[in-house]
Order: C-alpha cells, then sequence, then structure tokens
C-alpha cells in the first residue's frame, strides 16, 4: 500500500488480510490460554522467535498480535505491545524504561492518573519526577539540566494544551532521552508523533480507537528494540489485552477515520459556537484562533480533535444547573465514543485526585470536557442551548 494513501483507507486495510485457516474477511477471535505442539522443538523455535506462533494467552494470542501490528502500522512504527487498559499501558512503559536514578520530566496537567504517577508512585522507586508548567519553554529549561525520559501529552486531557513535539524531541534527544507522547486524544488519523521524532507512541485504545465505550486496551507504539524491552514487562507483570477485546478493537479501527472525521467537524462547530455564547468565559481547542497553540497544532496535526473544554461565567454552580439538563450528551467518564460525553474535570479526568492536587495541576473543578459524538451537530447545539439557557 502506497504511503500517499488516506488515513482512513489505511485504517481499513493496513495489515489485514483474510485468515488463511478460515479464510473469514474479519479477524477470528482466538480464545485460547494455551497452545499446543507437535513436538518440543517446535515449541523451542516459537519460544525463542524462529517461527511465528503463540505459547500461552498471557504473553500473546493471535488477535491482540494483529491489533498490536495495524497499531505499529498506522503510526508508522515498527512494532506495537498491548495492554489490557491505557493506564496499564501508560504505568508498563514508565516502569520498563526507569530506573531508580533515572530523572523524567512531565507536565503538570496531564491526564490526572499519570499526573498521580510521577508526583506520587515513581519517585517511591526512587526515580527523580519533575513536574513541570505545560508550556515549551518550561519543559525546555528543565530538559537541559538532564534527563532520561520526557513524558508528553499533546493535546492534553482536559486543557487541551499543545506542545511542540518535533521541538521538545529534539531537546530531550540531546540530552540522551527517550520520548513518550501520548496520542490519545489525537488519534493516528490527526497526528502521528513518530514523523515529529517521539520514540514511544501511546494510546488509551478505550477511547477513540474503540469509539464504542464496550471495550477497554493501550497500546504503545515504537521501535523494535523498545517494544521488546516493553513487551518483556508487560509479560512477567500480566497486564495482557483479552482476545475479545482485541477483537472489538480491530473491528474499530475500520471505522475509526470516519468517526474522527466527523468528531473533528463536529467538535470545531461546537467551540465555535460556544466561544460566542453569553453564558461560557472560555473554550478550549485547539482549532480556534484564539487558542495559544493553534500555530503549532496547524503545523503538527491534520485536524484538530474531538474534545473541547469550557468554563460557564457562573463557575462551579452553573455546572452543577446546566450538566443535568443535557439531553443528547451522556454524563460519563469516558471520551471518544460515537456517543456525545460530559463531564467536570473532578468526576473525570481528574477523579482520583484531592481538590488540593487539582488547583496544583492547573485544572479548575469547574472545568468542563465535552467530547463529540458522531450525532447531528445541530441536535448537539440544540441540547447546549437548552442546557445554558437561563445562565448569562
Amino acid at each position: 500500500m502506497s504511503d500517499k494513501t488516506g488515513h482512513s483507507t489505511r485504517a481499513v486495510h493496513l495489515g489485514a488480510s483474510a485468515d488463511a485457516n478460515t479464510r473469514a474477511v474479519t479477524t477470528p477471535v482466538v480464545q485460547a490460554a494455551a497452545y499446543a505442539f507437535p513436538d518440543l522443538d517446535t515449541w523451542r523455535a516459537v519460544l525463542a522467535g524462529e517461527l511465528d506462533g503463540d505459547i500461552y494467552g498471557r504473553n500473546s494470542h493471535p488477535t491482540e498480535r494483529q491489533f498490536g501490528e495495524r497499531m505499529a502500522l498506522l503510526e508508522g512504527t515498527a512494532a506495537a505491545v498491548t495492554y489490557s487498559t491505557g493506564m496499564a499501558a501508560v504505568t508498563g512503559t514508565l516502569l520498563a524504561l526507569l530506573w531508580p536514578g533515572d530523572r523524567a520530566v512531565a507536565t503538570r496537567d496531564a491526564y490526572g492518573a499519570t499526573y498521580l504517577l510521577f508526583s506520587q508512585i515513581l519517585p517511591s522507586f526512587g526515580i527523580e519526577c519533575v513536574v513541570v508548567d505545560t508550556t515549551d519553554d518550561a519543559i525546555r529549561a528543565v530538559v537541559e539540566d538532564g534527563c532520561d525520559l520526557l513524558y508528553l501529552e499533546t493535546p492534553t486531557n482536559p486543557t487541551l494544551k499543545i506542545l511542540d513535539i518535533e521541538l521538545l524531541a529534539g531537546d530531550a534527544h540531546e540530552a540522551g532521552a527517550k520520548v513518550v507522547v501520548d496520542n490519545t486524544f489525537a488519534t493516528p488519523i490527526n497526528q502521528n508523533p513518530a514523523e515529529l521524532g517521539a520514540d514511544l507512541i501511546l494510546h488509551s485504545g478505550t477511547k477513540f480507537l474503540c469509539g464504542h465505550g464496550d471495550a477497554m486496551a493501550g497500546v504503545v507504539c515504537g521501535d523494535a528494540e523498545d517494544i521488546a524491552r516493553l513487551y518483556r514487562y508487560r509479560e512477567l507483570t500480566g497486564p495482557a489485552l483479552d482476545p475479545h477485546s482485541a477483537f472489538l478493537m480491530l473491528r474499530s479501527l475500520k471505522t475509526l477515520g470516519l468517526r474522527v472525521e466527523r468528531q473533528n467537524a463536529t467538535a470545531a462547530t461546537i467551540a465555535a459556537y460556544l466561544s460566542e455564547h453569553a453564558a461560557v468565559k472560555r473554550v478550549h481547542y485547539p482549532g480556534l484562533d484564539s487558542h495559544p497553540g493553534h500555530q503549532v497544532a496547524r503545523r503538527q496535526m491534520r485536524g484538530f480533535g474531538g474534545v473541547l473544554s469550557f468554563e460557564l461565567r457562573g463557575g462551579a454552580e452553573a455546572v452543577e444547573r446546566a450538566l443535568p439538563r443535557l439531553r443528547l450528551a451522556n454524563l460519563a467518564a469516558n471520551l471518544g465514543q460515537v456517543e456525545t460525553t460530559v463531564g467536570p474535570a473532578s468526576l473525570t479526568s481528574h477523579i482520583e485526585l484531592s481538590a488540593e492536587e487539582r488547583a496544583a495541576s492547573g485544572v479548575p473543578d469547574h472545568l468542563v470536557r465535552y467530547a463529540v459524538g458522531i450525532e447531528d451537530v445541530a441536535d448537539l447545539m440544540d441540547d447546549l442551548d437548552h442546557a445554558l439557557d437561563g445562565l448569562d
């Protein structure tokens, strides 16, 4: 397939072929804990990687292997490793790459559980973690002082800040650091961090990759050596992706391009509408010309994503009044689904943090995250009109 092939075509066809045994067009679910061999020599050859195959479900199975292979092709990397959840992917990556005495740099308003890994859990392993403001300048200043791993999230969850991947990856590589980018919000349809210098690209597959809210998964893409290291750690610690979830992820990749393109367009329309609404104080969306990271986003993204966040003039009280009045958007913690989901940061991305920790990370409790689905945009705007009526 040509490198110029469209992203939606690639999501459907890359790495896909009829099953060799059944001729099924759809990848079968191989629901097996163990795999048998005709003799010990064949068993040893598969174990050594000399022959393709699987030995034990915790290590690998055919359905999850195809999901990993498809994701590596979509992100433009040599390999990928899959996980049971997005946070399993984050945790597995960091613990596989970092050792006592290493220095890691992350941003202050990253996803809440990720922030807690850097601020509380990793330091208990003797890893120095520096959590800085989410700006290119703040990150560059810290990286110049020494760094073994730089962890970026762009756009960020839920403040939608944009970081310059190419610029920061260049600085990090000069310091000898690995660069990990959480690409969950952008998806491979909108952004490919490997093209910008990232070493490892991470996704919570539960979000846009799945898109239907019916499976949890994580995946990390990168070069063969790095992925082998992550795979070994996952193999030993056990957070493997189950066969049925892997099957659902493969199903969803086929419509990823369609869904994301629709969500890009809808989010841009909703963001523009809310930015003019009398009840809304501020809208955070990189597709708006007024967004501080708009020009960088235009350079490194093909679309601006299906998530925005906003603040109401009435603060937390207005949020408490408005959100229950929504009739289409679900008050729910997930995002990237075909159904629109909405909720304040205190109950979604940063639910694991205390009010004090949320304030320290620069994420106000009244910030509302709005993740568009594939509903008709006019209906979503009518729904917001109803919810915000009387707040201005």
